[in-house]
């Protein structure tokens, strides 16, 4: 069941990109702020390949005096962990970045897409510094799990690969939420309530993040997703409104 409900939530991203089909000129306004933040996280990229080297160096000077071999190994793992950090974080900065700098085009594109499900298109919202706090949340949630996955990778023999899995899970947890922000603030929904929202359907939100994070992954895809997800985001918020939440779930469960 958890796995047809991870498909389901992976739909949602398909559903997203066919608007690309029905309307591409709202689409590319969409794509805008999505490749000026890219283009900024691949300067940073860049910086960080560079000087990977030189940093893994410095963090590991106790292995100088070790075999060449095994030298080479500690620092090409610690190197592949850091890039795994920086993806981590990048992914949820760059989703909290562009929907700041292109907020104007995601709102056009979430409102539309609000009137095409049909019904009344939400306007309540949340105070600005709420909206603020919680991007700010967010955005600190980031750089705990990069760290976590960097720590991960530091264990022996499967380290890089676990933390690797988990940095995507996680990242794809945090992504699906901060898009699905938007159409539940609009309800008047806090961060505890959708926490809460989103934990009744864990398999499916967890679907749809890690779907969306993957294509981020994929060279330019971020410019050409980032749109669609806005648009799967909105018609998932809307389903997981009117859908019962799994009664196998603790944080439901419990109460």
């Amino acid at each position: 069941m958890a796995l047809l409900d991870g498909v389901a939530g992976a739909a949602y991203v398909g559903r997203g990109l066919a608007t690309w089909r029905r309307r591409p000129g709202l689409m590319l306004l969409g794509a805008v702020p999505a490749l000026l933040v890219l283009l900024v996280v691949l300067a940073a990229l860049v910086a960080l390949l560079v000087n990977l080297g030189d940093l893994v160096a410095w963090a590991t000077p106790f292995a100088d005096g070790w075999a060449e071999a095994l030298r080479g190994l500690l620092r090409l793992g610690l190197g592949l962990l850091v890039l795994v950090g920086f993806l981590v974080l990048t992914s949820v900065t760059f989703t909290a970045a562009t929907l700041a700098v292109g907020d104007p085009f995601y709102a056009r594109i979430w409102r539309e897409t609000e009137a095409w499900l049909g019904g009344p298109v939400p306007t309540s919202g949340l105070s600005a510094w709420r909206s603020v706090s919680d991007s700010l949340v967010l955005v600190a949630l980031g750089l705990a799990t990069a760290l976590g996955v960097l720590l991960v990778g530091l264990l022996p023999v499967v380290g890089a690969v676990v933390g690797a899995v988990a940095g995507l899970a996680v990242s794809g947890w945090l992504l699906a939420g901060e898009l699905l922000a938007r159409p539940l603030e609009a309800r008047g929904m806090d961060r505890v309530q959708r926490r809460d929202l989103l934990r009744g359907h864990r398999a499916r939100v967890l679907g749809f993040g890690m779907a969306t994070q993957a294509c981020f992954l994929v060279p330019l895809g971020a410019v050409a997703v980032m749109p669609a997800a806005v648009v799967g985001a909105t018609v998932l918020a809307r389903d997981l409104l009117t859908r019962p939440t799994s009664p196998a779930d603790p944080a439901q469960t419990s109460r």
